[in-house]
């Protein structure tokens, strides 16, 4: 009988301005990295350039088995895993996949650690998250948006849509 090692994401907490290090550090060592980044122009007083930068400061999604925690653990900038009840908090394949899909997208979005309150279930019906769960909420300027919660990291991923883009579901 064999045994089957099982690999699931995670989130790394990593030191200021090191997440592209960690993220090619993860690559380097074989395992499955994500990190979302978004092209910014940045201004200096004597240039200007496009530069990739993190959504989320400071995290790095890595997939890996329980074999390799302490690999994943002392790869360097890395601070410590987000935990949820003392263990580390996986992360759903779903919610990675989701934030691969919107990355890549055109869609309007942005990730934001604003705590929503609980809205309207919803299944998205069209557009690059198409059959995704979220919520619908409604943000001061009045535009309907979809949540997609990442509890583990206390990040939302959030989605400006149509409304007509996305269906109740039902209880």
């Amino acid at each position: 009988m064999g045994y089957t090692i099982t690999y699931n994401w995670y989130a790394v907490y990593v030191r200021s301005r090191a997440e592209k290090a960690v993220y090619d550090s993860f690559i380097d060592q074989g395992f499955e990295a994500f990190l979302p980044l978004e092209r910014k122009l940045r201004k200096w007083s004597d240039r200007k350039k496009w530069v990739d930068v993190p959504y989320i400061n400071s995290y790095v999604f890595v997939k890996s088995s329980e074999k390799e925690y302490f690999d994943v653990l002392n790869t360097f900038h890395v601070v410590r895993y987000v935990t949820f009840e003392g263990k580390a908090a996986i992360i759903p394949e779903w919610q990675i996949d989701a934030m691969r899909k919107i990355v890549n997208s055109k869609e309007t979005f942005h990730f934001s650690s604003h705590h929503f309150q609980k809205g309207e279930k919803i299944v998205i019906d069209s557009g690059a998250l198409v059959g995704y769960k979220g919520e619908v909420i409604h943000d001061s300027d009045g535009k309907k948006k979809v949540l997609i919660r990442i509890e583990q990291i206390g990040y939302s991923l959030v989605v400006e849509m149509d409304i007509l883009e996305v269906k109740k579901v039902k209880s």
